[in-house]
């Protein structure tokens, strides 16, 4: 070790400092890939929460304030202030569940739908562009990377 507590060249780096620097690095672009593609959305004014909500109803279909909240791992009082900004909006609608009128389904509007559809197409626009810079065989490099990221948020 030098006097700074820095390895010298001719020691090797231990196996888990490696791995360690890999996860930082590996958190680190990810953090920074997501913040880049949050800033092409459809509307400016959506916050982030909000876009989530609309983006787990696409997905996945009509949601029950609690389980939106479960989704999303918010407070019920939390998602009901989100889930009323976007009634208000015109986003989502509420309803009385088929099967069980006590409770209340939530749903996208075709505004709704709208906003979730263009923020896709701005932010695919953006990874295309982004990949076009790239050789062919770092886009192939990305492409094995985002196998292995769905495996690891798989687990």
């Amino acid at each position: 070790m030098s006097t700074y507590g820095t390895p010298t060249t001719d020691i090797e780096t231990p196996p888990d400092h490696d791995l360690s620097a890999a996860a930082s690095q590996l958190r680190i672009a990810t953090f920074r890939l997501a913040r880049r593609m949050r800033t092409q959305r459809a509307i400016d004014s959506m916050s982030d929460g909000q876009f989530a909500v609309l983006a787990a109803l696409w997905t996945h279909g009509p949601h029950t304030l609690g389980e939106l909240a479960d989704r999303e791992r918010v407070s019920a009082p939390s998602m009901n202030r989100t889930v009323n900004c976007l009634q208000e909006s015109g986003y989502i609608v509420r309803s009385a569940d088929e099967t069980d009128g006590r409770k209340v389904v939530i749903s996208l509007t075709d505004e709704g739908r709208a906003v979730v559809d263009e923020t896709a197409r701005r932010r695919d626009a953006w990874v295309e562009a982004a990949l076009a810079d790239l050789t062919p065989e770092e886009r192939e490099t990305i492409a094995r990377a985002a196998e292995l990221m769905e495996r690891m948020v798989a687990r």
